[in-house]
C-alpha cells in the first residue's frame, strides 16, 4: 500500500500541561506518557485536517505506539506502595498501567481505532518499529489509516540511562496516497523503515564496521535507495560498540545526534525531516547497545519515492 504522512504532531514534557492540551476532565489520572501521546496525536490529526482520519470507518483505523520507559516511573512507584503500605493502597486509576500495552489503549478509545492497537518496546527502535509494523498491518488489509508514534516518560533517578532520559511524544498520521489526492489533502512525504540486528560482539570486533555498513546498505536498498543517488543522513546513536559500528557505517557528512535513553529521538528526527520538506531523501539511522538497529527513509513530497515499509 502506498502510504503518505499527512499529519505530524509532537509534544515536549517540559512545560507540558495536560489541561491545556487535552482538557480539564478525564485525563488527570492518566500516566504522563499516555497524556503525551494523546496530545501528540491530537496535534497530528489537527495538522492533517478534519476528515483525514474520520473518512475511514472505525474498523479501518489502527494505532501503533513505541516506548521504552513509559511505565518505568510508575512501576517504581507501585513497588514502593506494595512494599510499604501494601497492594491494597494501589490506585485503581493507575494500577492497570502496570501493563505497557495500556499506554496506547486510550489513544485507540479516544479516536475509535478499532482495526488494531499495537505496542512496540524494542530498545531505541520501538518508534520506528511502530511505523514499520503499522504499515505492514495496513498492507495486509487490516486498516486504511494509521496513527503511529513514540512516547517516553523520564526515568527515575538512579535508573540506568536516567542521565539521558526522554520525556514527550511524537505522532504521525499515515493514509493511502490515493485517498489524500481524492480529498485534495497535503502530504509531507513517505516513510519506509527496515530493521535488523547487529550482534554487540560482532559490532565490537574488527569486522564490526564492515558488517554494519553492509547491513545498512542492504536496508537502504530494500527501501528503494540506490547507491550514488542523493541522500542526507542523520545518525541517532550512543557510544556503545553497536553505536560506534553504525557511526562508521554512515557517510562522514551525516549529522550525528546523541541518542537518548528511549526511542523518542529517532521519531522526533523523522518528524523534523518531514517538516523540513527536504529536496532529497533523508535517512534516519539508529541503534541500541543491545543490537537492535533501524533505518527510516524519508522521501519528500506527495508523489514518487518509496512506499512505507510493509515487510
Amino acid at each position: 500500500m502506498d502510504l503518505v504522512v499527512t499529519g505530524v504532531g509532537d509534544v515536549d514534557a517540559d512545560g507540558f500541561d495536560f489541561r491545556d492540551e487535552l482538557g480539564r476532565r478525564g485525563y488527570k489520572y492518566l500516566p504522563s506518557a499516555s497524556q503525551y501521546v494523546l496530545a501528540a496525536a491530537k496535534r497530528a490529526l489537527a495538522d492533517a485536517g478534519e476528515d483525514a482520519l474520520t473518512a475511514a470507518e472505525p474498523e479501518r483505523r489502527g494505532a501503533a505506539v513505541g516506548t521504552n520507559s513509559a511505565a518505568t516511573a510508575l512501576h517504581h512507584a507501585m513497588d514502593r506502595t506494595v512494599t510499604g503500605a501494601g497492594a491494597g493502597e494501589l490506585s485503581p486509576a493507575t494500577a492497570p498501567y502496570f501493563s505497557i500495552n495500556l499506554f496506547g489503549s486510550r489513544l485507540a478509545t479516544e479516536h475509535d481505532l478499532k482495526g488494531f492497537n499495537l505496542t512496540l518496546t524494542s530498545p531505541r527502535i520501538a518508534g520506528l518499529e511502530a511505523l514499520q509494523t503499522g504499515a505492514r498491518a495496513l498492507a495486509a488489509g487490516r486498516a486504511s489509516r494509521l496513527l503511529a508514534g513514540a512516547t517516553e516518560e523520564a526515568l527515575p533517578e538512579g535508573e540506568p540511562g536516567a542521565e539521558t532520559s526522554e520525556g514527550g511524544a511524537v505522532a504521525l498520521l499515515l493514509e493511502p496516497a490515493a485517498a489524500v489526492a481524492e480529498r485534495g489533502g497535503r502530504a509531507y512525504g513517505r516513510v519506509g523503515v527496515r530493521t535488523f540486528f547487529l550482534p554487540p560482539a560482532l559490532a565490537a570486533s574488527a569486522s564490526g564496521a564492515g558488517a554494519a555498513a553492509e547491513a545498512l546498505g542492504d536496508a537502504l536498498a530494500a527501501l528503494g535507495h540506490r547507491p550514488g543517488t542523493p541522500l542526507t543522513v542523520t545518525a541517532v546513536l550512543d557510544g556503545s560498540p553497536v553505536g560506534e559500528a553504525m557511526a562508521h557505517a554512515v557517510d562522514e557528512s551525516a549529522e550525528r545526534v546523541p541518542a537518548g535513553a528511549g526511542c523518542l529521538a529517532p521519531m522526533a528526527t523523522v518528524a523534523a525531516a518531514l517538516r523540513s520538506t527536504p529536496d532529497t531523501p533523508h535517512a534516519v539511522v539508529t541503534a541500541a547497545a543491545e543490537g537492535n538497529t533501524a533505518v527510516c527513509l524519508v522521501t519528500p513530497g506527495g508523489s514518487g519515492g518509496t512506499e512505507a515499509s510493509s515487510r
